[in-house]
């Protein structure tokens, strides 16, 4: 195989004889947020585009019923793809669908797990052992341990209280912590993620869980003290998941370091390797790096939505309890 690179598109893989390969099959899933603020109509068409601008993914979207809806018509056939992606945060899936996706998993589905997607289903105790940890949706010490890093290893915090927590929306500073993983290799060791929540006090089993990344919750921005997963890869029987805690709007979308991740981890998960290249534009240790053209994907850019994304009001109240 070789690598044809493309201005428009990046990365295509074509075959020898010149044939480009099937592209993997993705199914994305929303149709749900715990709140306004998580505008799943904004997102997916963002994370549908920047996974099929590298020629790699053909991706379907499927918009489920919110919890408590009519499910009676929504049939997403899992087994006809290769990797689901969720943009999807609500509490509760009928039983059938709950057990299609963890038998989709096990026998060896790959999952891709974004922001607030770790917030859903609190009572489905296999989809948070998929997810590893997540937050909100009354999650407590029941539903597991914190887990951080400590003196650079992963540690679990069995400590009483809420899951789930961030500060005012500000630029994050990613530490790799697992250099040599397909989806992190030949990224720099430091780098910074545009402005984005920094998700903190996540709880959950944390089972055949690996960190990739973490990210300093500072208490100057009501965060823990503690450098929290950002980036996690998992295994559940026979299928890989990739979560980046990552992603909370169109903004934080468009950073190049967020758009690298999630193309390499979705391919991670489909193939177990990762061909892709890291791109010349990748942020720095000092320097964010976001794609104009992503960011205007939002109709709130061209009126100011880096300077409108955190208002000094919203940066004075304590995060809202519910995700």
């Amino acid at each position: 195989m070789r690598k044809f690179k493309s201005a428009a598109l990046g990365s295509v893989l074509l075959m020898a004889s010149g044939a480009m390969a099937a592209p993997i099959q993705v199914l994305l899933v929303d149709g749900a947020s715990g709140g306004s603020f998580h505008n799943w109509r904004l997102t997916t068409p963002v994370l549908k585009a920047e996974l099929e601008e590298t020629g790699l993914f053909q991706v379907t979207v499927a918009i489920a019923p919110e919890s408590g809806g009519d499910f009676s018509s929504f049939k997403p056939e899992f087994g006809k793809y290769q990797v689901i992606v969720s943009n999807y945060d609500a509490p509760e899936w009928p039983a059938d669908l709950r057990r299609q996706l963890e038998q989709f998993v096990h026998q060896g589905g790959g999952l891709v797990v974004v922001h607030a997607a770790d917030n859903a289903f609190p009572g489905w105790p296999e989809y948070n052992e998929m997810t590893g940890i997540g937050g909100w949706r009354n999650r407590n010490e029941q539903a597991g341990p914190m887990w951080y890093f400590k003196e650079g290893k992963l540690v679990s915090d069995d400590s009483p209280g809420p899951a789930g927590s961030h500060g005012a929306r500000l630029p994050i500073k990613i530490v790799t912590r697992e250099p040599e993983h397909p989806i992190m290799k030949g990224l720099p060791p430091v780098w910074m993620h545009a402005t984005d929540e920094l998700y903190a006090t996540l709880r959950g089993p944390g089972k055949n869980m690996t960190v990739l990344a973490t990210a300093h919750s500072d208490p100057e921005n009501k965060g823990t003290g503690h450098d929290e997963p950002m980036l996690i890869v998992l295994s559940y029987g026979k299928g890989r998941i990739f979560h980046t805690t990552l992603g909370h709007d169109v903004m934080a979308l468009s950073c190049v370091g967020f758009m690298t991740t999630l193309q390499r981890g979705t391919e991670w998960v489909a193939t177990g390797k990762v061909t892709q290249p890291v791109p010349a534009s990748f942020p720095t240790a000092n320097t964010v790096s976001y794609r104009v053209d992503i960011a205007a994907m939002d109709p709130a850019f061209r009126k100011g939505i880096l300077t409108t994304a955190t208002p000094a009001d919203a940066m004075a109240k304590p995060a809202p309890p519910q995700k």
